[in-house]
């Protein structure tokens, strides 16, 4: 499926954007998105450190930790991704509100509290509070901050800018992982994980300083007929001779629009919006239960199930890490070379066939180190073929489909849908794995297939298209 545009920026099928912003508007762009996406940082932080947490949270009391149980375990985990759901949902509210920018220095304020509270909890009660107020922030920045850079990129750079995003987040993860092997070696047990939870607050505090720094999203000042604003901030991030165009297609785009200006529930009323959010909130559900957080939360755990020792498993689990920013760069590299439709089909049948692999060793070989090396294996190549295929892809389309006047709003329920089969997955994934053991990847192996056929039937290619051709084309495409 391509998508046509009949306004003066249009792009027939195969060709896309080529012209090129100077050396000097790039770097800019890129500082830019560098300071907003230590948001990311923190999402891919605060969601790997629990894999590293949870086994010296799992001590008594006396030795330090919280004494949870396997069903305690799933509650800590998944109270953070239920808090995400919320915190999109009206992260992307407040973003259409307010601002991009002003509700990322919002969420900075969540992020340090969060990680603050969960690091100094007395019992269990505190520390899910704790968590779900930094699954709010977690949430907030999930469905802002794609949207903020989608929005300030120029169309030939969006999908490197916006998946420059997702390489933090994987980052994040690397972080959480290696500290928490580290911290785990170097602290010894006792309150050990306090350590790992703590260490959150410096980018939390480092984001809040750069977003002082970085300008609002000019098509957000647009939206709210601040033109003369949304001129000056295309005037720092564009190259001279393109700043006329793209300022009079963003105008004409915001000014043709007569619906108001702020977006609610009732405008799933409209068939080509209700259609466009259907397709979203797909992809953001279906993204999850490709069963990538039963591994990036709970790694250690099924390493342990195989055989290996808990610093053993924890040590292996930074390969995880390691790989998944290996694969996000891949991504990006993939992305400037081919669409999204391909890279995530590709994706798709990548995770279904590394998910089969790890039920078969679980399920036909004794338990041993040639067992536990097999899984990681088959997990490793799982993150490969999620992180650079599907990941990618996944926000940066979620960031660029959805209509200016209700982009927050849309991108709010997408996300809200991402959290919450993340909350299911995680919540049942210990209880689950403890019951039918590598079955459990054999269930995930099963939807992974019916997911490939929808995204097949369903998923447009949006590559070198600007978002405002992209919203004419599913305006056309959907109008009935």
């Amino acid at each position: 499926m391509d998508i046509r545009d009949d306004t003066p920026q249009a792009l027939t099928p195969g060709n896309t954007v080529t012209d090129k912003s100077s050396p000097q508007v790039y770097r800019r762009l890129r500082l830019i998105t560098v300071i907003a996406t230590f948001g990311g940082l923190l999402f891919g932080y605060d969601t790997g450190v629990i894999s590293g947490a949870l086994p010296f949270m799992s001590l008594s009391p006396e030795k330090g930790g919280l004494g949870l149980t396997p069903l305690t375990e799933g509650i800590v985990a998944s109270s953070l991704v239920l808090g995400a759901a919320f915190g999109a949902l009206h992260g992307g509210r407040l973003a259409d509100r307010h601002g991009r920018r002003r509700t990322i220095l919002g969420l900075a304020v969540l992020f340090f509290l969060g990680a603050l509270g969960t690091a100094l909890a007395p019992g269990l009660k505190v520390m899910v509070l704790f968590r779900v107020l930094l699954g709010l922030a977690v949430g907030g920045a999930s469905a802002t901050v794609p949207v903020f850079i989608a929005e300030l990129a120029p169309a030939e750079h969006r999908g490197r800018l916006v998946t420059q995003n997702e390489l933090m987040i994987v980052t994040g993860q690397l972080l959480a992982y290696t500290s928490n092997a580290v911290i785990a070696k170097t602290v010894g047990e006792g309150g050990v994980w306090r350590w790992m939870l703590a260490l959150a607050t410096i980018p939390a505090v480092l984001l809040w300083i750069g977003m002082l720094f970085v300008p609002e999203s000019p098509r957000w000042l647009a939206s709210r007929g601040r033109f003369d604003d949304a001129a000056r901030t295309l005037d720092l991030i564009r190259d001279a001779g393109a700043v006329d165009a793209e300022f009079d297609e963003i105008k004409r785009r915001v000014t043709a629009d007569t619906d108001p200006p702020q977006a609610s529930w009732r405008d799933l009323g409209t068939p080509w919006v209700r259609r466009i959010v259907t397709v979203g909130l797909g992809l953001a559900v279906l993204s999850q239960l490709t069963g990538v957080n039963s591994i990036m939360y709970f790694a250690p755990k099924i390493l342990l199930d195989t055989g290996l020792g808990t610093q053993a498993a924890l040590t292996a689990t930074i390969a995880n890490g390691v790989v998944a920013v290996i694969a996000v760069s891949t991504g990006m590299w993939l992305l400037g070379r081919y669409g999204r439709r391909p890279m995530l089909l590709t994706g798709q049948v990548g995770v279904t066939i590394s998910l089969v692999l790890i039920a078969l060793c679980f399920l036909l070989l004794p338990e041993s180190n040639v067992r536990s090396y097999l899984v990681l294996a088959s997990m490793l190549t799982f993150l490969l073929f999620m992180q650079s295929c599907i990941a990618t892809v996944f926000w940066l389309m979620l960031s660029e489909i959805f209509p200016l006047r209700l982009r927050g709003f849309a991108m709010g329920i997408a996300v809200f849908g991402t959290w919450m089969a993340n909350f299911v997955v995680t919540l049942a994934f210990p209880p689950l794995i403890d019951a039918v053991g590598g079955t459990t990847f054999l269930i995930f192996a099963a939807i992974n297939v019916a997911t490939f056929v929808f995204y097949l039937r369903t998923i447009p290619e949006t590559r070198g298209r600007s978002m405002e051709a992209i919203e004419s084309y599913f305006r056309r495409q959907f109008a009935n």
